[in-house]
């Protein structure tokens, strides 16, 4: 292998494998989320369904990156929390993990709700813009398998942040604050600039034994259109 398609194939095993951590971080932790959702607004079913469609796409997003590996017959390398915008969000908002998050205590405190949509609309907001990054960038797009994925990854965002904006805007409240917008710009620069260059030169990395979704026992979905 020449060191040009060495290089694309490293980038490529790097970027799926990041995507694929953060499309299963996003859809196990909708679950959280939906639990709030139908707690704290158990009068609204149009804003409840927005968000388990929201779960379902982020569930069919990583079957697809999984089956891009599966197609090139190779594991995704071992990442962790540190790849995920919404991990470093949530530390930097509740000061814990998402897997600490305390549902019942973001219920009965309205500010600490209207945070947490502000969070996820700021997170999907950035992954909207990253793709459309991505789709002009003709290394990735030269693997057609990955263009047909983030062309419906990018379909799809929409309808992952729209719902909380507007759920914020009929509440009359911000839809971002400042310092918000600065912690999401940051966690984003400390990604592209630091986490994707360090995994991306760390040749000993080592591979996944097993799928992520493991232990979940769901039904895999149909491919997307």
């Amino acid at each position: 292998m020449g060191i040009a398609a060495a290089f694309r194939t490293r980038y490529l095993d790097v970027l799926a494998s990041i995507y694929l951590y953060n499309e299963y971080r996003g859809y196990t932790s909708l679950d959280r989320v939906l639990e709030a959702v139908r707690e704290r607004c158990p009068d609204e079913p149009e804003f409840q369904a927005e968000i388990a469609k929201h779960r379902t796409d982020e569930r069919t997003h990583y079957m697809m990156f999984r089956r891009w590996f599966e197609r090139e017959g190779r594991m995704p390398l071992v990442v962790d929390r540190g790849v995920g915008h919404i991990d470093r969000f949530i530390q930097w908002v509740f000061g814990c993990t998402i897997e600490n998050l305390d549902t019942h205590r973001i219920v009965t405190r309205p500010e600490e709700f209207e945070r947490l949509c502000r969070v996820i609309m700021l997170t999907e907001q950035r992954g909207y813009r990253q793709v459309e990054i991505i789709l002009k960038n003709r290394l990735i797009m030269s693997d057609p398998v990955m263009k047909k994925i983030f062309k419906i990854v990018h379909r799809d965002e929409p309808d992952h942040f729209l719902p909380y904006q507007r759920w914020l805007e009929r509440q009359g409240r911000a839809t971002a604050r400042w310092n918000e917008r600065a912690a999401d710009w940051c966690i984003h620069k400390v990604l592209m600039l630091g986490k994707l260059p360090v995994l991306f030169l760390d040749a000993g990395r080592a591979r996944m034994t097993q799928w992520p979704d493991a232990a979940d026992g769901l039904p895999e979905p149909a491919p997307a259109g």
